[in-house]
């Protein structure tokens, strides 16, 4: 037998890995795209935003399933790991495309914003400069949540076998090899990578809460008069 232990430990290894490097790939995508398409709007921001129409109707993890087997012949990703993230990168960046979109119509009425395109400022300059640094928090906040959610997806295809390899330490794909141990009463091969995926969506639930917190200056407000009262 194997170490159960040691596997979970290692699996850590590889869920922490597909979860932030995917979510940190899909800002790289989502955030110049929709900042451009936002800022300059007309036929770009047409197109775009119906793409992301088109994308929003189908579940991420359908999505995630169509990609996956399209990606593994590519001989650069070398199948298993980066084939996952760059699956999950790509249908992780519509998640932000409203949000971002909304944050950055706001932003590009404001007052500086205006004053820089009058001085002569680059279009891109005030993308780069004024636009997405002040339209970006949201955004942050929810790449933290969104991070549990492509653990809990990265697990789902490893369930399925659209993972990494066969054999390997990860969370969702020892669930799947430990199904037929349940019958035989090994419980543990299962309930512990179960519970590591459990415990690690938890824990990066309340990371994104205090950033939220951290981030929010009506919270601030509200708490001041809360205390003024």
């Amino acid at each position: 037998g194997r170490d159960q232990l040691s596997r979970v430990l290692v699996g850590g290894r590889y869920t922490l890995g597909i979860g932030l490097v995917a979510v940190a790939l899909a800002l790289c995508v989502g955030v110049p795209l929709v900042a451009i398409a936002g800022y300059f709007g007309g036929w770009i921001d047409e197109a775009i935003m119906r793409l992301v129409d088109v994308l929003y109707a189908f579940p991420f993890l359908v999505l995630a399933i169509a990609i996956v087997p399209i990606l593994e012949p590519v001989p650069i990703l070398g199948g298993g790991f980066w084939t996952v993230v760059l699956a999950l990168a790509i249908t992780g960046w519509i998640g932000y495309a409203r949000l971002l979109r909304g944050e950055v119509l706001s932003v590009r009425e404001r007052e500086y914003v205006t004053a820089a395109r009058a001085l002569g400022v680059p279009d891109r300059t005030v993308i780069r400069r004024h636009v997405v640094p002040n339209a970006v928090a949201p955004v942050v906040v929810q790449a933290t949540l969104n991070v549990g959610t492509v653990v809990l997806t990265a697990a789902a295809l490893g369930f399925l076998g659209l993972g990494l390899e066969p054999g390997s330490a990860e969370w969702g794909a020892m669930l799947s090899q430990g199904r037929s141990s349940l019958v035989r009463g090994d419980w543990h091969i299962t309930v512990f990578p179960g519970f590591a995926i459990f415990l690690f969506v938890l824990a990066i639930n309340l990371v994104g809460d205090g950033i939220n917190d951290a981030l929010d200056p009506h919270r601030d407000v509200s708490d001041e008069r809360r205390r003024l009262r």
